[in-house]
């Protein structure tokens, strides 16, 4: 007896696996593995949920027409060129069915976020990861690996898991390296943390050319993983598209109503950017002063790199979950030497640092 076949590359794929939220047999959890904001959601965004909930048996509306227009007159851009989307992962994965299929490339770089390779195999495309400098995309070796083949390139900025990102030049030379039938996907999803005078979270260069996507999502700053809302930024032609691929109700009443809400409660925003600002370099300055390699992050979270390497990585992975810690392992992005650890709250960030410092005096 056979069974049906499935598309080509799907086999392949190893599926995405989040940062894990519970440990058995302990009830009080740290979780630091999935570059979720310490401070939760805006209130404004859970009274909104609240004032939804009686409507929940309408359908939201399938446009998304409100939150696009706030978020255009968040970001001063034109709602008719923007698109919503089930968390700006649902957007990766549209973006490649629409431009990439089977005998296409799609490029990104080596240690760039998993859903680039997975939704180019997902849809019988080939992924194809260039090389990186310092743990940071590398233009020239982006530009290098290049072919006909070549459909979309994704580019993480700022990117994750490594925090590093490319300037503003950077990213513009990258475009001018391509050809004009290349789709460069700008994925910003950690932008709002981002202070640097020489980043761009990618609209300026989608403002000007046809054949540039910025992505961004509530999943972050905003505090709303859990629902689900990714919106990106494009040409009114590379929009229509992505309208024609999308489902009718992809994104959903609960969280356009809580992303519009986040959107207007400014001072949240600003608390949880000022919370990071705070705590980014002390973690970085605290596991540095331990001996970890880390490279510069400008997200919400810092790559701990074990000078002992995936063995000493692996061991204190289990000795912080003894002591109800999760942080992220590293090994699916090529780098299993290291711990991924996101920015939490005072006592969170505490509580890792010392683990971690006594995790080393035991060794």
């Amino acid at each position: 007896m056979t069974t049906p076949t499935p598309q080509p590359g799907l086999m392949q794929i190893t599926p995405y696996k989040g940062g894990e939220s519970e440990l058995e047999g302990l009830d009080n959890v740290r979780k630091l593995s999935a570059n979720e904001t310490p401070l939760g959601a805006s209130p404004r965004a859970i009274a909104a949920l609240k004032e939804m909930a009686e409507t929940v048996h309408r359908y939201p509306d399938g446009g998304a027409v409100r939150l696009r227009q706030m978020l255009g007159q968040r970001f001063g851009l034109p709602a008719d060129n923007l698109i919503c989307g089930n968390g700006s992962d649902e957007l990766i994965g549209l973006i490649t069915s629409a431009y990439a299929g089977v005998g296409d490339e799609v490029l990104y770089s080596r240690h760039g976020f998993l859903m680039y390779p997975i939704a180019a195999m997902a849809n019988g495309a080939t992924p194809v990861a260039a090389p990186e400098t310092d743990f940071c995309a590398d233009v020239d070796a982006l530009l290098a690996a290049v072919t006909p083949r070549t459909r979309i390139l994704f580019l993480a900025n700022p990117n994750n898991p490594t925090g590093t990102y490319l300037s503003r030049d950077e990213v513009t030379r990258l475009r001018d390296g391509l050809r004009d039938d290349i789709l460069l996907v700008i994925d910003a999803a950690y932008a709002e943390y981002v202070g640097k005078n020489d980043y761009d979270s990618g609209a300026a260069l989608v403002a000007k050319h046809d054949n540039v996507i910025m992505t961004r999502t509530f999943s972050k700053i905003f505090g709303l993983a859990g629902l689900r809302v990714g919106w990106a930024y494009a040409a009114p032609e590379i929009i229509s598209v992505l309208h024609r691929a999308r489902g009718p109700f992809n994104t959903n009443l609960l969280a356009q109503a809580a992303a519009i809400a986040a959107l207007e409660d400014t001072a949240h925003l600003d608390a949880a950017r000022q919370h990071n600002d705070r705590w980014l370099p002390w973690m970085t300055d605290k596991l540095q002063a331990l001996g970890f390699d880390v490279p510069p992050s400008i997200g919400n979270f810092v790559l701990a790199r074990f000078p002992g390497g995936p063995d000493q990585a692996n061991a204190a992975d289990v000795y912080l979950r003894a002591r109800g810690i999760i942080l992220r392992q590293m090994g699916g992005y090529g780098l299993p030497e290291a711990l991924r650890i996101t920015i939490g709250t005072k006592a969170d960030n505490e509580a890792v640092v010392a683990a971690l410092q006594q995790f080393l005096a035991e060794g």
